[in-house]
């Protein structure tokens, strides 16, 4: 795989066991483990008022149901916090975060999916809209490990699962969703993880498709195979959507009907009109044989500023607007036929004219 953009951070190549790679990870990345610590203190503060012992002590609850999905994510955090010089609860709060966070504190991310017969390959695309704090926090790291597909992931560092792909061809990409609805599950950036492990498509639905979720989440996953849906996760229902005509979109809402009517949402405010005007770029696109930068024009869109798909900081106040602090953090385009992941840190609109 092969970043096509230049401004990028260093690619990490972490592999051995797990707890060696989770030791990489803190070791490398140990000064933005550390802003991500301090970021997400504060936010806790901020939107639900607990303290950062409390949100460690809520992170403690899914400890059961990440050694039963996988022990192994266990140890690997245990690495990361050795290696960063932290506790392990620190880790696993981190890896919890939208567990604890995201009845508070709404997220707005715009991603789809292109596939046969709208394009000749299939591709991932998506932009990450969050405290911009988070910038100079993002790692990307390459993952080996014995007996499973390299992984080439996104992240916020001390965080092991996120957006990215894998050399089976597999990618995934994540749109958060503001419910109230937990249970002391996986927590969904683990989840993440697990699809990013799989050799197949169908491996990668089975990692999460079964109400395993401690929380609310959507999964847009594709592989090379030409397969694309989107999974709505939660720990009480799971709705899958296929692609039509080759195409998938989704923002920050719930789209199954099924989902709506089990869960209460706070719909973050621009979600509908990102929706639209993403769905409307790819329904309308003509070009079979696109390139990387194509689609980063996609994630450029200004339509409807504020509330458009490349988000800028606004200090509008209008709830039904904007998102006040919000910002694109950054923009990830993969090329899962050919195993190509190119990133932008920061708007994409500075990088595509």
């Amino acid at each position: 795989m092969s970043g096509l953009l230049s401004n990028v951070d260093t690619v990490h190549t972490l592999s051995g066991t797990p707890y060696e790679i989770g030791f990489e990870h803190g070791s490398l990345a140990k000064k933005q483990v550390h802003s991500s610590i301090q970021t997400y203190e504060k936010l806790f503060k901020e939107t639900s008022g607990i303290s950062w012992k409390e949100a460690c002590d809520k992170a403690l609850l899914h400890a059961t149901a990440i050694e039963k999905y996988h022990a192994n994510y266990m140890k690997e955090m245990e690495g990361l916090a050795k290696g960063a010089a932290v506790q392990f609860e620190d880790i696993l709060a981190l890896n919890a975060r939208s567990e604890i966070a995201l009845s508070t504190a709404p997220d707005g991310c715009t991603s789809f999916a292109l596939t046969k017969p709208k394009t000749s390959k299939t591709w991932l695309a998506q932009n990450w809209d969050w405290k911009g704090a988070q910038i100079d926090s993002l790692v990307h790291l390459e993952i080996q490990q014995d007996n499973m597909p390299t992984v080439q992931i996104v992240t916020e560092a001390g965080i092991i699962g996120k957006i990215g792909c894998n050399s089976a061809g597999v990618g995934v990409c994540l749109n958060a969703l503001v419910t109230n609805t937990w249970q002391p599950k996986v927590p969904i950036h683990l989840g993440l993880r697990a699809i990013l492990e799989s050799e197949s498509f169908e491996e990668a639905i089975s990692k999460v498709d079964r109400n395993q979720m401690a929380s609310p989440a959507h999964f847009l996953i594709a592989s090379k195979s030409g397969n694309a849906a989107s999974l709505e996760v939660s720990p009480i229902h799971t709705a899958r959507m296929e692609a039509t005509n080759g195409t998938l979109v989704h923002t920050n809402h719930l789209c199954s009907t099924e989902m709506r009517d089990l869960i209460r949402e706070e719909v973050v405010p621009n979600s509908y009109n990102r929706f639209d005007t993403i769905r409307n770029q790819v329904k309308d696109l003509k070009e079979k044989d696109l390139e990387a930068e194509d689609l980063f024009h996609f994630l450029s869109n200004h339509e409807n500023y504020p509330n458009s798909i490349c988000s800028h900081v606004t200090n509008d106040t209008n709830e039904e607007t904007a998102l006040v602090g919000m910002e694109t953090v950054f923009s990830i385009v993969m090329n899962l036929t050919d195993n190509k992941l190119s990133w932008i840190k920061g708007k994409p609109c500075n990088r595509i004219k």
